[in-house]
């Protein structure tokens, strides 16, 4: 099948079907191929954003999103712009329609990593350029790519595999695992209290991709779940923006830590750690885990880079 996605935004992968998706992350896999060549002297390096300007829109801080675009998009020669919020006016004293008309004018794409999804979609509208979600209250798409990239390096073949999220069920990361695990075959487990089980509008929607990939999606509050997971992953209790709600968080989410006893759980040796970081070890997750043999949650991170590459070529480059 030929995939072409130029001129493509990137606001959810709700958008991308599965053999898009798969493509994206093939590509994903050669470019890191392709760059570590060029760093050990086998390969040259190349240029093919050169004459492209790429805005990065930033409502929130960031180290891996605002580093994986910034390295992604200047190695290959292309000129990335930092804006946050304090200084241009996004949504304040000009309205986000017109920013958005005028860095379309200005950029060849636009990158929003902020707060509310609506944000990214009037951006995407109104600039009439590709717009890539770098995070958003509901969705990180290219967290998610960067996560299936991480597991196809340690398993080669996910299709059927089992991965699990155990903490806030209702946050960005588990709610974009749900719909690639949904689209692409994975075998998908959130494990989290009842209060932070993700709305049942997106589980009825990842449920009617399931049937048609094979996955099979579930939610639980049980904390035996984790029994044959290939992966166990999680994230920070408390989200940007969620601060005041810290003490609560804590006390819904402290049993669902993950720790060496519940990495055990899983009953295979082979399992492997996930995390999006930044990580607060000691709370999600444990020191000795994120730390240890069988943490990936350095690749992943070094994954971001690779796959919002693969996004921005796919998109801004005809013949790549």
């Amino acid at each position: 099948m030929s995939v072409s996605l130029f001129g493509r935004s990137l606001l959810t992968l709700l958008d991308y079907s599965p053999e898009e998706i798969q493509y994206l992350l093939d590509l994903s896999c050669k470019l890191k191929a392709e760059e570590k060549s060029a760093n050990n002297g086998g390969g040259k390096i190349l240029r093919r954003f050169e004459g492209l300007t790429l805005a990065l829109l930033f409502e929130k801080r960031s180290t891996r999103t605002r580093c994986a675009f910034e390295t992604a998009f200047g190695e290959e020669g292309g000129h990335p712009v930092f804006l946050s919020a304090a200084d241009i006016q996004l949504g304040a004293k000009e309205s986000l329609e017109d920013t958005a008309r005028v860095l379309g004018r200005m950029f060849s794409a636009i990158q929003f990593r902020g707060f509310k999804q609506e944000t990214a979609e009037i951006l995407a509208e109104y600039s009439k350029v590709p717009v890539y979600n770098g995070l958003t209250d509901l969705y990180h798409p290219t967290q998610a790519l960067a996560d299936m990239q991480t597991m196809i390096e340690n398993f080669g073949e996910i299709k059927g595999r089992k991965l699990v999220f155990a903490g806030d069920g209702r946050n960005n990361v588990a709610r974009s695992l749900m719909v690639i695990c949904s689209k692409l075959g994975v075998h998908f487990t959130v494990i989290t209290p009842q209060e932070l089980m993700p709305d049942d509008v997106l589980r009825g929607k990842c449920g009617a991709l399931a049937s048609k990939s094979g996955a099979i999606i579930s939610v639980t509050s049980d904390i035996s779940a984790v029994e044959g997971a290939d992966a166990i992953y999680t994230d920070v209790w408390v989200s940007m923006g969620e601060e005041d709600k810290k003490e609560e968080r804590l006390r819904l989410l402290s049993p669902y830590q993950v720790n060496q006893a519940l990495m055990d759980k899983t009953g295979k040796k082979e399992t492997i750690f996930l995390h999006c970081l930044p990580a607060v070890k000691g709370e999600e997750v444990t020191a000795n885990v994120i730390d240890g043999p069988q943490s990936r949650a350095w690749d992943q991170a070094e994954n971001r880079k690779h796959t919002i590459k693969a996004v921005m070529l796919a998109t801004l480059i005809k013949d790549k």
